[in-house]
């Protein structure tokens, strides 16, 4: 079934192996369909992938060979919820490690130039927190992070 919205994410030729990528990279994700070209064209050859079908985390999405002129911005970002370090750091490091780079705030891209935050439940729990004090602690510790560190802002929360 064709999902009523769909998030299509831009790459100069390379989104089948983004795709590739991140389904054997973040749960609930896959790779789906894939269009080739059925002739050539002007930036291709036929049986070029066009583009591919894919899933991250649950979320449909079209990976589109587009060219090199439209590159990612940080306006646009997978935010991901991990449940425990475990789960960030393997998926932090999937991200960085595969050619990717370090961010603040929990905040990588990957080596498309696409974005992703791998947020610990804990820190949106700690930051959107009634307990004003307690969200400013968690606040103000994410804000000396690259990767959210889960045992310092559980501490934080704490005080």
């Amino acid at each position: 079934m064709i999902p009523k919205n769909t998030i299509c994410i831009w790459y100069d030729t390379d989104a089948l192996e983004a795709a590739n990528f991140y389904a054997k990279t973040f749960p609930d994700s896959s790779v789906g369909a894939i269009m080739r070209a059925p002739g050539d064209y002007p930036s291709g050859k036929e049986c070029d992938v066009l583009t591919v079908e894919f899933t991250v985390a649950g979320i449909p999405c079209i990976g589109l060979n587009g060219g090199p002129q439209v590159k990612h911005s940080i306006a646009f970002s997978f935010q991901i919820a991990t449940d425990d370090q475990a789960e960030t750091d393997r998926l932090w490091n999937a991200v960085v490690g595969n050619g990717g780079q370090e961010s603040e705030c929990g905040w990588c891209q990957d080596k498309w130039g696409v974005s992703w935050q791998i947020t610990p439940r804990t820190l949106t729990e700690a930051v959107t927190s009634p307990d004003r004090a307690e969200a400013k602690r968690a606040f103000n510790a994410m804000m000396t992070m690259r990767k959210i560190d889960v045992a310092a802002i559980d501490a934080a929360r704490r005080g």
